[in-house]
């Protein structure tokens, strides 16, 4: 596949999210075993949030919402980001951090349907055969667990439900652009989409948070400057400049990266059965988004929004 037609920051945005948020499978563990989920999520988006307003204020970019968008960026924020961090930190709780890696990034599969269905993209063999080699690499995850009962299928239940809302996010991203530069956007979805996991953190557990070791806070750091600053902005970013099969590539790295890191960081140990859905699943994505580039026809370029750099 020529990358001609993706922009250099593109690539640089595709490497670094495979990369860091590879690693933070492993390293939310960490932290989520000192932390409930509630807490864990509320510290993130708390952090994120400021940061990013922090950020665009430094900028000097404007905070104010389009007239008309608060509706569009309620719904994005609630499928980008309140969905996905509640169901992806609990069933990381329940499953080892490479399966979990392996499940969540299934998103571009999911993807592909709801834009078959919502975008009306074309359905076509090389989606046919994606759909069924990443259904063939669930099912042997999930039925592992089902069958040997060595993890809660609960788990695996929340990370694909966690894949799935992400992909309605993407979708939704796609047909309601939210209209404004990605650094505000992306503060105000961090407040507005954490606003259920702060109202659930007082109901169910409230304040102080429990006493922490050092390398659960390292962890929390991390996700705060790395995970959300960085590669939640990094990740819209590439929803906002590429197309859509484009956007699904830089994801088909980290499940690879969260599975490995899982196996030097926490001595996981996957088996066969993990491998070989991964290969599947890996092979799924790729035959749906390695599409080859037209002879003698331009690919289709960045998406330009408002938004812009």
């Amino acid at each position: 596949m020529s990358h001609a037609h993706i922009p250099r920051q593109g690539l640089f945005l595709i490497a670094a999210i495979a990369l860091f948020w590879g690693l933070n499978w492993p390293i939310m563990k960490i932290a989520l075993s000192e932390l409930s989920v509630w807490q864990f999520r509320s510290l993130c988006l708390a952090g994120g949030a400021i940061g990013m307003f922090t950020i665009a204020r430094a900028r000097g970019l404007s905070l104010a919402v389009p007239r008309g968008h608060w509706g569009r960026l309620v719904l994005l924020s609630l499928f980008n980001c309140t969905t996905w961090n509640i169901l992806s930190a609990y069933g990381l709780t329940q499953l080892p951090a490479g399966r979990a890696s392996i499940l969540s990034y299934t998103m571009p599969l999911w993807t592909t349907l709801l834009s078959v269905w919502f975008l009306h993209e074309r359905f076509t063999r090389r989606t046919a055969v994606a759909l069924a080699l990443g259904v063939a690499g669930l099912a042997l995850l999930i039925g592992e667990d089902l069958v040997v009962l060595r993890s809660a299928p609960v788990g695996a239940l929340c990370m694909l439900a966690a894949a799935f809302f992400w992909a309605i996010g993407i979708v939704l991203m796609k047909r309601l652009p939210p209209g404004m530069h990605m650094v505000p956007f992306t503060a105000w979805m961090f407040l507005i989409g954490g606003a259920p996991v702060f109202v659930a953190l007082f109901v169910f557990q409230g304040l102080p948070l429990p006493a922490i070791s050092t390398p659960a806070w390292l962890a929390v750091w991390y996700n705060i400057l790395v995970a959300f600053l960085f590669c939640y902005w990094a990740f819209l970013r590439l929803v906002e400049m590429l197309p859509a099969t484009l956007t699904g590539i830089s994801s088909l790295i980290v499940p690879v990266v969260g599975v490995f890191s899982g196996m030097v960081m926490l001595h996981e140990r996957p088996g066969w059965h993990e491998f070989l859905a991964l290969a599947l699943i890996v092979g799924a994505l790729g035959a749906v988004l390695l599409v080859p580039r037209p002879a003698g026809r331009a690919a289709s370029g960045p998406i330009r929004t408002p938004a812009g750099e």
